[in-house]
């Protein structure tokens, strides 16, 4: 009888052991899902204020050296991204395709221009940097009008500032949130122990004793926690990598470094200060209030 209560003892510490290792890896995952979003927030930004750009309307009557040329020019200009020449048939061809029909047979002539259109770096798509770029682009000879959404572009600026402050504010609930997971698993975890605790003071351990031995095992735990967390990070990020292309790029090896490597550093930082005000608690208590 008196074999098994040690076993038993063992056997729920070390049950304990296990379940705060696995709930300090799905905090630690989520958290570092949470960075890998922030971190990329101004990637995503830039993803969709990159799709804003110019249709430069050409004139009918330009030779092909012309379009040549105005497309190099635009092409080494700082707020270009890339461009895109469409002759009058290939307008044609896209136009007939999303009507349907082929309007140039109930028309009898091709009354589209031949255009180039324009992709803009992120910086340079605000509306007060549109509306110069636009009297720019309007002084080439070559070109006989400029379009853009300009509504559209108000509406993704707009959106690109209320969501980055959504994601400021959400962050900061989400890390709230996480610290106290954290700091709740390892008090459970510790609770359970809190005998023996008391009993190290009762044969004359000095606190900082007693303390040691929890404060290493829970940056062990840490540890694991962090190792395991960023191996499912990896592996979801490169299950997921065509799908997540556009918005994470995974050869970017100092994004991942700085990702994986605040999920280790967190892991370590949050387990040994959530043991050590743990442990101060119960080393406080007196035996009586051990009960409650």
């Amino acid at each position: 009888m008196s074999k098994q209560k040690p076993k038993r003892l063992k056997k729920r510490i070390f049950t304990s052991y296990v379940t705060s290792t696995v709930s300090i890896t799905l905090v630690l995952f989520l958290l570092g899902l949470l960075v890998l979003i922030l971190l990329n927030a101004g990637r995503l930004s830039e993803y969709v204020r990159e799709k804003i750009g110019f249709t430069l309307v050409l004139h009918d009557d330009l030779r092909e050296a012309e379009v040549k040329q105005l497309q190099r020019k635009l092409s080494v200009a700082p707020f270009v991204k890339e461009t895109r020449y469409i002759d009058k048939e290939q307008a044609a061809q896209e136009l007939t395709k999303e009507l349907g029909e082929d309007f140039t047979g109930f028309l009898g002539f091709n009354p589209l221009f031949s255009s180039i259109e324009v992709k803009l770096f992120a910086p340079y798509t605000s509306s007060d940097s549109l509306a110069v770029l636009e009297k720019d682009l309007l002084s080439f000879p070559q070109v006989k009008e400029v379009f853009y959404q300009r509504s559209l572009v108000s509406v993704i600026n707009d959106n690109v500032q209320k969501v980055g402050f959504f994601l400021l504010v959400f962050s900061g609930l989400m890390l709230f949130v996480f610290v106290m997971l954290i700091n709740n698993t390892i008090r459970i975890s510790i609770y359970s122990q809190r005998f023996i605790i008391n009993n190290m003071l009762l044969v004359g351990a000095t606190r900082k004793f007693v303390r040691r031995p929890f404060v290493r095992k829970s940056i062990l735990f840490g540890v694991y926690g962090a190792f395991f967390s960023n191996a499912l990070l990896a592996g979801l990020m490169f299950t997921y990598e065509k799908e997540l292309s556009g918005v994470v790029d995974l050869e970017d090896l100092r994004m991942l470094g700085i990702v994986f490597l605040t999920v280790f550093v967190l892991g370590v930082i949050l387990s040994w200060l959530s043991t050590r005000i743990a442990v101060n608690k119960f080393l406080k208590l007196k035996f009586d209030e051990l009960f409650y």
